[in-house]
């Protein structure tokens, strides 16, 4: 009991961390809503190393750097960097991939999901009902067997392979910064200072590494084991955002005139029903990706890598949403095509581990 206790405690200021950053980064130039968001900072990343020509998303996030150095070096120093890898990396990649293409047609990942819903965004709220019914989706196939495989652990280089990219990034960022694709006017081109960006994230890095932090997992634990420890998280990342909307002036309940979202219900909740479903068949949702493999989880970094593929996908075919206006044809076909293969997937699977 006392250490429940404790792990809402450590989840609860976590989550009351991230959502004070979320607000401090809009504040000193972030996109509006969107302080903090895995998916957009990776699709601007992705058109950063000019995988896409979306001339309004290209910057290379350090948010994105610093949440993966800091899950890093806070595992390094507490012991618990411990390099795995092949836990059926091509489905995993497929999955991240897929996972990107509904965060992109909603127009953010779960994190701004809860950002956005803190802002008055109503259209957040359809997603969010979108995202949970995907992790119940998943967690019937969680609780009739589906997995992807136990990763084994493997030799320490493989696992600083990833953190190391990103090293080799932040120095091209403020080293060789015109080896980049920067936009000039949209959200790409709207960023808080690079250290105090940086800064922060690494804060958040080594916090997220420590206390687990998960959206999907957090939901994915009430629907299997009735368990609302990680979930406590997100709500006070809620809380915290929501007081500081209120307080800069930043909160607008409504479905219309939100920054960077649209409102067509229908796309809001089953991209996001994507994003729910394959986050809870890869184990973590984006952000909790990001801290794994900077911990050493090759099979997470090959989420990302997906994830990063997904974004130039999105953009280069049209399938991202626009604010405002929605998906175009394009989108709504690639969250079909993501919902089958997922659904596939944890079918066969679950049919398989069954026989075994």
């Amino acid at each position: 009991m006392i250490s429940s206790i404790k792990e809402k405690r450590n989840l609860a200021v976590t989550g009351a961390l991230i959502g004070v950053v979320a607000i401090v980064l809009m504040v000193f130039g972030n996109p509006g809503n969107m302080g903090f968001c895995i998916a957009c900072f990776i699709r601007d990343i992705s058109g950063a190393l000019n995988l896409h020509n979306a001339a309004i998303v290209q910057y290379m996030r350090p948010e994105i750097i610093g949440i993966v150095l800091g899950a890093f070096i806070i595992s390094v120093i507490k012991g618990e960097f411990k390099p795995r890898a092949g836990s059926a990396p091509v489905l995993r990649f497929v999955l991240g991939f897929f996972m990107m293409v509904g965060a992109l047609v909603f127009l953010g990942c779960p994190l701004r999901m809860v950002l956005r819903l803190a802002a008055g965004d109503m259209n957040a709220f359809v997603g969010l009902l979108g995202f949970i019914t995907g992790i119940a989706i998943g967690s019937f196939f969680l609780n009739n067997g589906f997995s992807l495989g136990r990763a084994h652990d493997v030799d320490r280089i493989e696992g600083t392979v990833f953190p190391l990219i990103n090293i080799v990034l932040l120095f091209i960022l403020l080293f060789f910064p015109s080896l980049l694709k920067f936009s000039e006017s949209g959200p790409g081109s709207m960023h808080a200072p690079i250290v105090l960006s940086l800064l922060v994230a690494l804060i958040v890095g080594m916090a997220a590494q420590r206390t687990r932090l998960c959206m999907a997992g957090g939901i994915r634990d009430i629907f299997l084991i009735k368990d609302f420890t990680l979930i406590t998280g997100f709500v006070f990342i809620f809380i915290a955002s929501l007081i500081g909307n209120i307080a800069i002036g930043n909160f607008h309940l409504g479905f219309a005139d939100q920054p960077v979202a649209h409102d067509k219900h229908i796309w809001n909740f089953l991209s996001m029903v994507l994003v729910g479903l394959s986050a809870a068949m890869l184990g973590g949702c984006p952000l909790r990706q990001l801290i794994l493999a900077g911990e050493g989880n090759s099979d997470s970094a090959v989420t990302v890598l997906g994830m990063l593929i997904g974004a130039a996908f999105s953009h280069n075919a049209g399938a991202a949403s626009s604010a405002g206006t929605g998906p175009a044809m394009m989108g709504k076909v690639s969250v079909v095509a993501g919902l089958v293969f997922c659904l596939a997937l944890a079918a066969v699977i679950t049919r398989k581990r069954s026989r075994q």
